[in-house]
């Protein structure tokens, strides 16, 4: 945000049965039940692909008009393209670039935020936004460690970012899915900014922010928190669309933070968009946040996986267009 390895079918094991638990025999009978849940698979050996390939030194820490970003952006385009994903509205390739100028610094800055689309069936107009930030601190100048290589801040999110596209690509939606990674978070949630000046924010039904998701929460195993928990009932849509399946979602417990406004999600929520953020980390109590500790090694590829078939399960209603959050209301506070 803004300033190991368990055999998947262990989790299959676990949710399943923590599902047959809450079901009623005389209502679905187990064959169905098994038939759902196959349909929630998320492979973890593709997960940790993204993540260790994000997060490598190789990327030289990410930071926005690097080299480094420019081999993430092209990774993750190519990724887009093997997934099968189109372009976004008036634009010719997955790159919005953009040129800026960030505070502190008179130098411009040319980035570029790496968007793809999986066209809905059914209600195609109305839009779902999946989304992390790729971009991270760069490099210090000196030292025997000098990448900041940003694992949990922020690949674990794009890693979510990109199996949630292939995902959907299998299974299908019925909303238009936007698929984001956005840069220049860590200058203040600019490539971000930048997209939502350019569209029309009343197509835009949810969106679904991913930050931060490679540690095991305060809450414990198999659950996540959700920022701006009470500014919409998205969250509430999620519980609901989770409940039997072993995964908890929670409201944000470090509200002194503020970190509704602190991630990508405040974007689009200015604009009235239920946007909000999953993230698993105890960011009150982590060692390694905006560290050059910040390593693929220390997270847990389990939790990540999790996380991302929890995100898939609990937003299916509102992608497939059953549910619509309400919008967000935000009240600026005037300066006297």
């Amino acid at each position: 945000m803004k300033n190991i390895f368990i055999a998947f079918a262990a989790t299959t094991l676990l949710i399943s049965c923590d599902s047959t638990k809450n079901i009623k025999k005389p209502t679905i009978k187990p064959t169905k039940v098994k038939m759902v849940e196959n349909r929630f698979f998320i492979d973890s050996a593709t997960v940790k692909k993204h993540l260790y390939t994000l997060a490598s030194d190789e990327m030289e820490g990410r930071k926005s008009g690097t080299p480094g970003i420019e081999k993430a952006a092209k990774y993750i385009e190519n990724e887009f393209k093997r997934i099968g994903l189109t372009n976004f509205e008036g634009l010719d390739s997955y790159r919005q670039t953009f040129s800026f100028t960030p505070r502190r610094s008179k130098s411009v800055i040319t980035s570029a935020n790496i968007i793809g689309v999986l066209e809905g069936k059914s209600k195609k107009d109305e839009y779902v936004i999946i989304s992390a930030h790729y971009d991270h601190l760069g490099m210090k100048k000196s030292g025997e460690d000098k990448i900041y290589n940003g694992a949990n801040d922020d690949a674990s999110g794009v890693t979510g970012v990109l199996a949630l596209a292939e995902y959907f690509k299998k299974v299908g939606n019925e909303r238009t899915i936007v698929f984001a990674a956005f840069t220049a978070e860590e200058m203040g949630l600019i490539g971000s900014t930048h997209f939502g000046k350019g569209i029309d924010a009343s197509k835009f039904v949810a969106g679904i922010n991913l930050e931060m998701i490679g540690k095991t929460p305060t809450s414990g195993p198999n659950t996540a928190w959700l920022t701006g928990f009470e500014r919409s009932d998205f969250g509430k849509i999620v519980q609901k669309n989770l409940k039997g399946s072993g995964y908890q979602l929670f409201a944000d417990p470090y509200l002194k933070f503020n970190l509704f406004f602190r991630s990508d999600n405040a974007s689009l929520a200015r604009l009235g968009v239920p946007s909000h953020t999953f993230s698993t980390t105890a960011i009150d109590k982590d060692k390694d946040y905006h560290q050059l500790s910040d390593e693929a090694e220390t997270l847990n590829m389990t939790v990540i996986t999790q996380t991302i078939q929890a995100v898939a399960k609990g937003t299916k209603s509102i992608i497939n267009g059953k549910d619509t959050p309400t919008r967000v209301v935000i009240i600026e506070k005037k300066s006297n």
